[in-house]
């Protein structure tokens, strides 16, 4: 007869436990990867001038439905006709959905938006690299990134049609996507109620970046964004402070936390690239889209816990 001790038996009964019952793996999320953003960046720009409207904002709504269809999320559209300035436009906004861990009456869903319209012009060629190819790239890719993550809220990625005005100021009339959003949001109190913060993101890809607070945000959602900014170390998110009127504007008006993460200074205070043909790819590069993607997905957890 063999003799096995106690403590032998022990010790082989744990290591048969062990085996058969695995630690579970620990969740990670899917790394944001600029070098992939920026090739969705060079295709976008390809196909030129994106104005509201137009052909080359169609090909950009085929383009970000492809993509989108790839990664097996579901999109719609949202169409719309804007009486603008220059008279009526078609609109078309894209909803990019990824499902939340449940559904139904009380899911509540967090929207990351960006423009994908380019601005009119008749006498020069505006394709709009890092407005707004930047916002629309970023958005591309980070739905890659989402659908993979442990999401604690639906999170809707929201391409904005319209956000340019027309004419050479602001006030002829701009931010047409965000407003129809809005609005068809407010024909529904509880599917507004939904809606638990905002983020925005708007030409991120300046060689030169330096986001400035927006005070005009607010502000519980601009301290935790800045503040995984500061934990990474990312000194693009700068102390300085600015007021900027973009899309966030209408959904801070219906009562919605929202933040704008923009670097209007284009690409410094000279502004000289904005609104020009000189808005090129040779003015952009990866590096602003790795930041804003590292910085926010170091944030969502905090904002997730702050509106769940």
């Amino acid at each position: 007869m063999q003799f096995w001790s106690a403590a032998v038996v022990i010790i082989l009964t744990c290591a048969c436990v062990s085996a058969q019952t695995p630690a579970p793996a620990e969740s990670k999320t899917t790394a944001f990867d600029s070098a992939r953003a920026f090739e969705h960046l060079k295709r976008i720009v390809e196909i030129g001038p994106r104005p509201a409207g137009s052909a080359g904002a169609r090909k950009t709504r085929d383009y970000i439905t492809a993509e989108m269809k790839a990664l097996g999320i579901e999109t719609t559209e949202q169409a719309f006709e804007a009486e603008t300035p220059i008279g009526p436009v078609k609109m078309v906004n894209v909803i990019a959905t990824i499902p939340g861990p449940s559904t139904g009456p009380g899911q509540g869903r967090l929207i990351i938006a960006g423009h994908y319209d380019t601005k009119l012009f008749d006498d020069i060629t505006f394709v709009g690299a890092n407005d707004a190819g930047s916002s629309t790239a970023f958005l591309i890719e980070f739905a890659r990134v989402l659908k993979d993550r442990r999401n604690a809220l639906t999170i809707e990625l929201l391409f904005l049609d319209g956000e340019e005005a027309y004419g050479p100021d602001w006030e002829t009339g701009n931010t047409w996507g965000s407003r129809h959003y809005v609005l068809e949001a407010s024909q529904n109190a509880a599917s507004l109620r939904q809606i638990k913060a905002m983020i925005l993101v708007d030409m991120i890809a300046d060689r030169e970046l330096m986001f400035k607070r927006d005070e005009n945000s607010t502000p519980w959602l601009t301290d935790i964004i800045w503040s995984a900014a500061r934990k990474l170390d990312r000194p693009e998110f700068s102390p300085e402070t600015t007021y900027v009127e973009d899309d966030h504007l209408p959904f801070l008006g219906a009562g919605i936390a929202a933040v704008d993460i923009i670097d209007l200074e284009y690409p410094d205070a000279s502004m000289r690239y904005w609104h020009t043909a000189e808005d090129t790819l040779d003015k952009v590069s990866p590096h602003g889209l790795q930041v804003v993607g590292d910085v926010l997905l170091e944030a969502l957890p905090a904002i997730e816990l702050r509106v769940k």
